[in-house]
């Protein structure tokens, strides 16, 4: 049996949800279905048919947010690994800001796993490169390489969760340039 591909009003439709939910959630972080469905201009019901429920909606807009990330992510390729790790920081900033709703979403305590899962590519990247810099004595060897991965990581969750959509770019850094 094979499997038809969605009608083009449906996949317009979803796209719109997608749409309203990312500037609803962007003004009100607890926007209801009933805002997002009239922000969308489609009714409850027809929301509903996309979506299970809120969290589904969330879980799709980290998702999304989390592919555009991950592909940054297979994008990098400098050999050298504080320019890769730079080059990724940057890219990944520039990038927060198109996503800004679903890195919110992505940070609160009740999407973790969902995040965790969505960015497991680029977390993965970012603790190779931190391998392959204690590997070539670039990046300090006196933290195992999964914490200082993992510090990483933590460090970009603080920037972006204390960050605001208007927020241009990182702060001028040599790294920053890359």
């Amino acid at each position: 049996m094979t499997t038809r591909a969605p009608r083009r009003d449906a996949v317009e439709n979803r796209a719109g949800i997608l749409s309203a939910a990312r500037a609803a959630l962007a003004v009100d972080p607890h926007a209801s279905i009933d805002a997002i469905a009239r922000n969308a201009g489609l009714s409850r019901r027809t929301l509903y048919g996309h979506f299970d429920d809120r969290d589904a909606l969330i879980r799709e807009l980290i998702s999304a947010g989390a592919q555009r990330f991950n592909a940054i992510a297979e994008s990098v390729d400098d050999a050298d690994a504080r320019i890769a790790l730079a080059r990724l920081a940057a890219r990944l900033w520039q990038e927060a800001a198109h996503v800004q709703v679903a890195a919110a979403l992505a940070l609160d305590e009740s999407h973790v796993e969902h995040t965790a899962a969505a960015l497991a590519p680029l977390r993965r990247t970012v603790a190779a490169l931190v391998r392959r810099g204690q590997e070539d004595g670039s990046f300090r060897t006196d933290l195992a390489a999964p914490t200082l991965a993992r510090l990483i990581e933590e460090m970009a969750r603080t920037v972006v969760s204390r960050t605001d959509a208007t927020s241009t770019g990182p702060p001028t850094s040599p790294s920053a340039r890359c």
